[in-house]
This record gives structure tokens, sequence and C-alpha cells, in this order.
């Protein structure tokens, strides 16, 4: 049974380890996206298209149900 708690301990401390590491990381940047912002501009264009073509339907759709 001492064997079960040992166990436990153990686990429990390299679960707050890898807890503390992972919040140290997140806090010093390491998940960041710094690719995609720099690339946005580029499809700005194209999601401004789409977004106008959809406008588009949605007005055809209402002018004949009206």
């Amino acid at each position: 049974m001492s064997v079960i708690y040992l166990l436990i301990c153990i686990s429990i401390f390299v679960a707050a380890v890898f807890l503390y590491l992972f919040i140290k990381s997140v806090k010093n940047g390491q998940f960041d996206d710094d690719y995609t912002p720099s690339i946005r501009m580029l499809f700005d264009d194209e999601l401004k298209n789409n977004l106008d073509n959809k406008q588009e339907k949605k007005n055809k759709k209402n002018n004949q149900i009206n």
C-alpha cells in the first residue's frame, strides 16, 4: 500500500513540474505566432472579395423575397 502512496506523490510532483514549465513557456512567448501576422496582409484582398460576394448573394436573396 505504501508503494501506491509513493507513486501518487511522484506523479503529482511530475505533473506540477510539467504545469510549471508550461506556464513558464507561455509567459516567455514560446507559443506566440510570429509568422501569421506577417502574411495576413497577403490574403486580405481575398477575404474582402469573399465577404463582398457573400453580401451580394444575400442582397440578391433579400431582393427576390421582397
